[in-house]
């Protein structure tokens, strides 16, 4: 069965063509398919039952099938997605008080970085995901809020997997959100541990995709042993090639810094950070440790992280701390890991709803 999101607009037509329809039907499926967001064929109401039967025959709207989802105390949706070999993936749905609603997309099934306090990278890495599979994630969290009123405004390529490790897929992801569910590349992020010459050639996309990028330590020895991709790509040549970013984009960068408490949350490591990052068009994204079960360190603590920010101030760096999202549900940053389905998710259920009033602060 040929997955219709699989295909181009010129491939929909030439499907339909051998089919014996004709070419306007393009027109109206696609408008059903991203327009409508409809789930089946017997909802697109302006195609005759004929035509209808003979694309089902040979199609079908999707292939992720939903295995397991969980909802958190604040809101956020985790689910766990079937691919059509048996493998898993995770995503998460993150509403705000704003009425934002961001879709956290995974682009691969597990993790061959090895980040030491992720739980992806503690998993190892089984395959990359297709372009289609990526923006399935997405498609399907935007169908079901358009059902009840709502869009999916933003999302971020931080699920389980490495999105410049599968850079093709990833980027043919990325635009199909643009073209196809009309997410603005403003309103997109995609994160790397730090594969510089990809950040390189992301650099020469031409697009207003955000750029995130984690950093974690400020030393090479220290972080080669957090993040073991430092050991191809260097600080320096991480840092090289986020300077040639924002030479080429004008645009600011994001470096993320999981908050560890006696790890990288000291005084001496803000002021080595503040030396490496001064006179750069950056901001640092301050996220405390989620806990995972492969690692033992800890959150750092609130006075400690303002302490932190304080020195990096002194060095004219600007820096916020990410607000936790479904920790209680391992939905949060670091956590997403499918060896097991838990027993207590529930299986094939819907997003909830959630009143506005009800929605976290963002």
């Amino acid at each position: 069965m040929i997955n219709l999101y699989a295909l181009t607009h010129a491939q929909l037509r030439d499907l339909l063509l051998e089919l014996g329809e004709k070419p306007f039907r393009v027109r109206q499926i696609w408008s059903w398919m991203y327009g409508r967001r409809v789930e089946d064929f017997a909802a697109m109401r302006n195609l005759p039952s004929a035509t209808r039967a003979k694309i089902m025959e040979v199609a079908k709207l999707g292939e992720l099938t939903v295995a397991a989802q969980q909802v958190s105390r604040d809101g956020t949706v985790k689910r766990v997605y079937r691919l059509r070999d048996g493998q898993f993936i995770e995503s998460v749905l993150m509403p705000y008080a704003d009425g934002r609603m961001t879709a956290c997309l995974s682009s691969q099934a597990g993790c061959a970085m090895g980040c030491v306090f992720c739980a992806t990278g503690q998993m190892g890495f089984s395959r990359n995901l297709t372009p289609t599979e990526i923006f399935e994630q997405a498609m399907l969290f935007a169908r079901e809020l358009a059902a009840r009123g709502e869009r999916l405004s933003n999302v971020v390529f931080m699920g389980m997997g490495e999105p410049f490790h599968n850079y093709e897929a990833s980027l043919a992801a990325v635009r199909m959100l643009m073209r196809r569910l009309g997410i603005g590349a403003r309103h997109i992020t995609i994160s790397t541990v730090g594969l510089a010459p990809q950040i390189r050639r992301f650099a020469d996309e031409g697009l207003q995709v955000k750029l995130a990028v984690s950093l974690h330590k400020s030393d090479d020895a220290e972080r080669s042993q957090l993040l073991p991709v430092n050991r191809r790509w260097d600080i320096e040549a991480l840092l090289d090639a986020c300077r040639y970013y924002g030479a080429r984009t004008n645009r600011r960068i994001s470096f993320e810094w999981a908050a560890i408490a006696g790890e990288n949350d000291t005084v001496d490591e803000a002021r080595r950070l503040g030396r490496l990052l001064q006179g750069m068009n950056c901001h640092i994204n301050i996220i405390p440790l989620n806990p995972t079960g492969g690692y033992t360190g800890i959150p750092a603590d609130s006075r400690h992280i303002e302490a932190f920010q304080a020195i990096l101030r002194s060095f004219g760096l600007a820096s916020t701390v990410r607000l936790r999202r479904g920790i209680d549900i391992a939905a949060g940053c670091g956590q997403l890991k499918t060896a097991l389905l838990l027993p207590e998710a529930r299986a094939g259920s819907t997003i909830p709803a959630m009143p506005k009033e009800a929605r976290p602060q963002p």
